[in-house]
């Protein structure tokens, strides 16, 4: 008896999964239709629990602003802190304001400096990740947490096995990121050479919005903005 329960709940399990399909699909279904209207866009990553009064949100809000200046619009992830920062710097800026939004137990919830028709839900962390990368030129990280830290890795990777074209990958803040930097160089590259120096090529580390947006405004010099599948 105990047999046969086991296989029945094994069964219904796989069942779900295959359902679960369609649910997938339909979220890639909705963010391919809704992004690829939004023209070129900058990804503005960070901590969802950063405060209006520290020096990286106001950053944030700055580098969103200079991005719009520079003809881009800014994509998030849509809820509160740095991410926050930037929709409302491209929300005062007039320009195009992005949320890719994911339904968390904690932190996640939507900010109030997304167009109305540009804030998209999700479910799935990978289906969202395929939209910030599909439909970014650019990457700006700000200090953050394990989930930053998943986006600029997942991106170093895609570009480093050529499953993306290249765009450029910028660190904001040295006194955050200077030390994974020198870790990064000192022992995945000399001590063990489990990357090659050009895998560093496109990843910048810079303090000011004058330096992100002349880092753009240089690889952009002579390309046409695309997605990147």
């Amino acid at each position: 008896m105990r047999k046969e329960q086991h296989h029945k709940g094994w069964n219904e399990i796989k069942t779900n999964d295959s359902w679960a399909i369609f649910k997938i699909m339909g979220e890639f279904v909705n963010g391919f239709e809704k992004m690829s209207k939004i023209g070129p866009c900058v990804s503005i990553f960070g901590s969802a629990r950063t405060k209006p009064d520290n020096k990286y949100y106001k950053l944030s809000e700055n580098i969103a602003k200079s991005i719009v200046d520079a003809g881009y619009g800014v994509i998030t992830g849509g809820g509160p802190g740095i991410m926050e920062a930037g929709n409302k710097g491209a929300h005062l800026a007039g320009g195009t304001s992005v949320g890719l939004n994911i339904d968390l137990p904690f932190e996640q919830h939507d900010n109030p400096y997304i167009d109305n028709d540009k804030s998209l839900d999700f479910d799935y962390f990978f289906v969202r990740k395929v939209m910030f990368v599909k439909y970014s030129q650019g990457f700006v990280v700000m200090p953050g947490g394990f989930g930053t830290l998943d986006e600029l890795f997942e991106a170093i990777t895609l570009i480093q096995t050529h499953k993306i074209g290249k765009f450029p990958i910028i660190l904001v803040g040295t006194d955050f990121w200077e030390g994974l930097m020198e870790w990064v160089k000192k022992t995945l590259l000399d001590s063990f050479g489990n990357i090659s120096p050009k895998d560093l090529d496109l990843i910048h580390l810079v303090d000011t919005e004058e330096e992100v947006i002349a880092i753009l405004d240089s690889f952009y010099k002579n390309s046409e903005l695309s997605p990147n599948f």
